[in-house]
């Protein structure tokens, strides 16, 4: 009888990795732990990034949270897809920039892209979600994505943003909220609700996950941080591949 065939590496060899960003190297070998320990070793998948440019956000694009979430991210990238970029959406009142972030130009990548962008305005999740589906609709992939959704606050319009992550469970698109800010804050209450919407009645699989980083996120040990990101995703791409979302 065949020996069952191993399962896949990473993405990205961690030679590789050290070659081209040797500043994600510990993010990238927390990320593998997280991902062993949830099953996903070898697993493919695209992976996004969504960073809330809204007002209230500005203290953590000073201190560096937004920069870290972003290299944490990406050494999580390095193990889902082969390509090293991560593609981000910055979002506020309207879509404040559809860019990427890769291994070779991580450092400061986040001031670099904030330069550019002008005012910093409201928090609509809806024009976020929409700019992540027709991104990935464009790509021409059906592979599956894990979207991490970062985010200070509620939206400005809660329907809106329901109606979106139900249209989008027919996509093998995986939201994962990240929540930066006060845990006792009211602000996050729909997310919480967001994440338990009914299935099958509003949603044919349950595509959204919620997880509060608190009011300084970097505080936040990689991994905590990795287990968080990755422990909903293979229960959602097993639901989703049941229902023939992803094939």
């Amino acid at each position: 009888m065949n020996a069952p065939p191993a399962p896949a590496g990473p993405a990205i060899s961690p030679s590789k990795v050290r070659e081209r960003a040797p500043a994600i190297v510990d993010h990238y070998t927390s990320a593998r732990v997280s991902l062993e320990k949830h099953g996903m070793s070898g697993v493919r998948a695209a992976v996004y990034l969504v960073i809330d440019h809204s007002g209230s956000m500005r203290d953590y694009f000073k201190d560096g949270s937004v920069q870290a979430l972003a290299d944490q991210v990406l050494g999580l990238s390095a193990h889902l897809d082969d390509d090293g970029t991560v593609p981000v959406v910055f979002f506020s009142t309207d879509i404040d920039a559809v860019t990427d972030i890769a291994l070779e130009n991580h450092q400061g990548r986040i001031d670099a892209i904030l330069a550019g962008l002008g005012h910093m305005g409201k928090t609509s999740y809806h024009l976020a979600m929409d700019a992540v589906i027709d991104h990935y609709l464009d790509s021409g992939s059906t592979a599956p994505a894990l979207v991490v959704f970062q985010t200070d606050g509620g939206p400005v319009s809660k329907l809106a943003a329901e109606r979106y992550l139900c249209k989008a469970a027919k996509l093998p698109l995986f939201w994962q909220f990240v929540g930066f800010g006060n845990k006792r804050s009211s602000q996050f209450d729909f997310l919480r609700r967001l994440d338990e919407l009914d299935v099958p009645a509003k949603r044919p699989v349950d595509n959204a996950g919620f997880f509060h980083a608190g009011p300084d996120p970097r505080a936040v040990p990689d991994s905590e941080l990795y287990d968080r990101l990755v422990a909903e995703f293979p229960h959602w791409l097993s639901a989703a591949r049941s229902r023939g979302i992803v094939g």
